[in-house]
């Protein structure tokens, strides 16, 4: 996950709406379920999912703790690396 990449993809949905994220994460698993894809591919597709998953995390952090963005991106990746350390 790149924290630059998500604050980024945070300012789309603030200024569409999440639905657009919600459907390219719809297609993008539906591609991970071809075959033909190799490894590598399959790899670089889990990573945009990853960071579009952490948008929307991040978005619904602001909107439901009323909290400012860079403190809900903070926390997010708080809670990222603490997952990781564990």
């Amino acid at each position: 996950m790149k924290l630059p990449l998500i604050k980024h993809l945070c300012t789309f949905v603030e200024a569409n709406d999440e639905d657009f994220v919600s459907e390219a994460i719809e297609v993008l698993e539906h591609l991970t379920e071809y075959e033909g894809l190799a490894d590598q591919e399959v790899d670089v597709i889990g990573e945009i999912l990853s960071n579009l998953y952490g948008a929307l995390e991040v978005e619904k952090t602001v909107l439901e703790n009323g909290v400012d963005r860079k403190t809900a991106l903070n926390a997010f990746m708080k809670r990222v690396q603490g997952s990781i350390d564990q």
